[in-house]
Formats: C-alpha cells, structure tokens, sequence
C-alpha cells in the first residue's frame, strides 16, 4: 500500500518548484491564496498550495506578468473556475433528471 504525502516542509517545496525559499516566503505575503499550515516555526504546504505555487511562477516567469498582473489572472482562473463548477453542478441535475423521466 502507497501512502501519498499530504504536506510539504518548505524546503521540499522550493525544490519541487524550482525557487528559493526565501521566494515562496515573498509570495505567500503577497498572494494571500498560499495557505500553508503554521507548525511551530515551520510551514507545511499542501498539493493545492504547490499547484498554485506552480501556477504563479508560471505566470511570474515564463509568461512575464508583474506580481500585480498575477494576481489579477490569478483572480480571474479562480472565477472562470467557480463557473465552470457550477455549470458542471447544473448538468448533473439535468442529466439526473434526464435519467429519472418516465
């Protein structure tokens, strides 16, 4: 039996993504969506954290956005995100209710 990690030590972090701790620290001050959990005097992120972290490089990186035009596409992925769910929401009623039509 596999057991997946659930949370990442900072350090773990900076070499899955690839920047300096003192980095990831930087970002979680400025885009408040990096939530890592505070044990003690560690951070302890989770996948989603790392997606995001994965996502802001990406943008701060490789498609050249300023930290203040990161967080506005930042803001607006999670918006399309939130709609995109609630559509799929909808087309399960729908489809259940598609299904249960005598």
């Amino acid at each position: 039996m596999e057991i997946q990690k659930k949370y990442f030590k900072i350090s773990e972090v900076s070499e899955i993504v690839g920047v300096e701790p003192y980095v990831l620290r930087f970002w979680e001050r400025e885009f408040k969506l990096i939530k890592p959990i505070r044990f003690s005097t560690h951070r302890l992120y989770t996948y989603e954290d790392i997606k995001i972290i994965l996502e802001i490089k990406k943008l701060l990186y490789d498609e050249g956005f300023t930290i203040t035009g990161a967080k506005r596409q930042l803001s607006k992925q999670l918006k399309q995100r939130q709609i995109l769910k609630e559509i799929k929401e909808e087309l399960k009623k729908i489809l259940y209710l598609l299904k249960n039509i005598n």
